[in-house]
């Protein structure tokens, strides 16, 4: 296969965005065979925005990252700062390979069956696109972080939820962001969001049209088929978009001076996986959730002199324990969550399907915990059917953790038909050099996260040699394990 039989546009052009005191808008243009097709890329506002263009270049061109695979060439009717293109040459790169290896390099419902490589080689998952901005110019953006505020990226899913929570009662000042996309996303949040709206001053919203760019661009790619199919569990194409949320909020980060950026990123087991595929590096999709994207973003945060940590509070725990937390600490919070590719709309309600990838991950979390399902919507027959569906492979966890899952359900229900394994570390603070380092949350919260978290787990752990070593809360906060002291 040649790379040109990926080419879907001859080019794609982001024309200069237009700010106002509450809007950020900029056109898509797609060139193809002579042709142009174009789109506006829309953020709305809560309030006035200071109009600071760098914000307005940067939450225009999130997006266009996604397509580097696709177009000999991406233009930009602007200038760009030299860290901003930096920026954006380095997500194409990744999310190129990312996109390669688990969108086109198998088979899946939405690659046409010939577009599909019979033989795989690293070049073959690097991005056709040159980058030609109209100009390459320093843009210095004024800002002075403070530490003691945190936004945290609100979705309506238990992680976010626990992280306002535990920020909330750590004492810092906590800003709920909620970043309203126009499409069926939306619904999953809505109940968070109108508790949060009536009982949180300082919560924002943002519109914003970015769910529809994204399936009229995939529309117009000839080799993509069923685009907008009714509740598929996975995206087409775009596997980078939670910048395109964040970059959002920059001009109310800056309005605000908030120094913290929260992702609800949990924990995820590295065990087994290559991380490699046919000599390529990917992430298995998840490159924007990712401890290594944490770490770019803090890094060129500071670069571009703003300054602002990106990280996740719950990134050492894994769902089994995020649901014990949110349900047993923060009861309120938990009756919100909708953690559903499906949520539909029961009279006033927003509720889950109880069927998809997704739900079926949280119920196996609840029973494991002895939480009602009904608590946050989930009906009777949702808990019925799930071992069905679990023995149908309709579930996305680590292995230990569904099998330390499946065990917690049998010891509280002989009956339940199916059989797990224990893993206690589960239950337990996770570290290791790829996913959860020790330094992955900021030192001044560290130590109260890890206590706010103790009750409801059973210590903490390393990964070393592939296996799992107990340590100390001494030696997860300081970083410094006992056995590599010196003498």
């Amino acid at each position: 296969m040649s790379l040109p039989e990926l080419k879907c546009f001859d080019y794609i052009l982001i024309e200069r965005p237009k700010v106002s005191a509450r809007r950020i808008s900029a056109r898509y243009v797609l060139g193809i065979d002579g042709e142009e097709l174009g789109y506006n890329l829309i953020h709305r506002y809560p309030e006035r925005i200071p109009k600071v263009e760098a914000f307005a270049k940067l939450v225009s061109i999130i997006p266009a990252i996604n397509y580097g695979l696709f177009t000999p060439e991406i233009r930009f009717d602007f200038p760009l700062d030299p860290r901003d293109l930096k920026f954006f040459r380095d997500m194409m790169e990744v999310t190129a390979r990312d996109i390669f290896v688990n969108r086109i390099a198998q088979p899946s419902e939405f690659i046409k069956p010939e577009f599909v490589p019979k033989e795989v080689t690293p070049e073959m998952a690097e991005p056709m696109a040159k980058l030609f901005p109209e100009g390459v110019e320093e843009e210095p953006i004024d800002f002075e972080p403070d530490y003691s505020k945190c936004a945290v990226m609100l979705s309506g899913g238990k992680e976010s939820l626990l992280t306002y929570g535990m920020m909330k009662e750590l004492g810092c000042e906590v800003y709920p962001f909620f970043y309203n996309e126009s499409g069926g996303h939306w619904r999953v949040a809505i109940p968070a969001y109108r508790w949060f709206e009536r009982n949180e001053p300082r919560t924002k919203r943002v519109w914003s049209n970015a769910d529809r760019l994204y399936t009229f661009i995939e529309k117009n790619m000839g080799i993509l088929q069923n685009v907008g199919k009714p509740k598929a569990e996975v995206y087409p194409i775009r596997l980078f978009f939670f910048a395109g949320y964040s970059f959002a909020f920059l001009p109310l980060m800056h309005k605000y001076n908030i120094g913290n950026l929260l992702f609800g990123n949990e924990y995820d087991d590295p065990r087994g996986l290559t991380y490699e595929y046919n000599g390529i590096r990917h992430y298995y999709a998840t490159y924007d959730q990712s401890w290594d994207f944490e770490k770019y973003m803090t890094r060129w945060f500071a670069e571009r002199g703003l300054g602002i940590r990106q990280w996740s509070a719950v990134r050492p725990i894994t769902g089994l324990i995020v649901e014990r937390v949110l349900h047993s600490r923060y009861p309120e919070l938990f009756r919100l969550q909708r953690s559903c590719h499906s949520v539909h709309r029961e009279g006033d309600d927003y509720v889950p399907c109880g069927k998809c990838f997704k739900c079926n991950g949280v119920l196996t979390f609840l029973l494991a915990n002895g939480i009602d399902p009904t608590l946050i919507k989930y009906k009777p027959e949702h808990v019925t059917g799930l071992a069905e569906r679990i023995k149908a492979g309709k579930i996305r966890l680590d292995k230990d953790e569904l099998e330390h899952s499946l065990y917690l359900i049998k010891r509280r229900n002989p009956d339940f038909p199916l059989e797990g394994k224990p893993h206690w570390h589960v239950e337990m603070l996770h570290f290791d050099g790829r996913n959860s380092g020790f330094d992955a949350i900021p030192e001044e919260f560290r130590e109260g996260i890890y206590r706010l978290l103790e009750p409801y787990t059973k210590g903490y752990v390393y990964l070393k040699d592939d296996h799992w070593v107990r340590i100390s809360r001494k030696e997860a906060i300081s970083g410094v394990l006992e056995e590599e002291k010196a003498p």
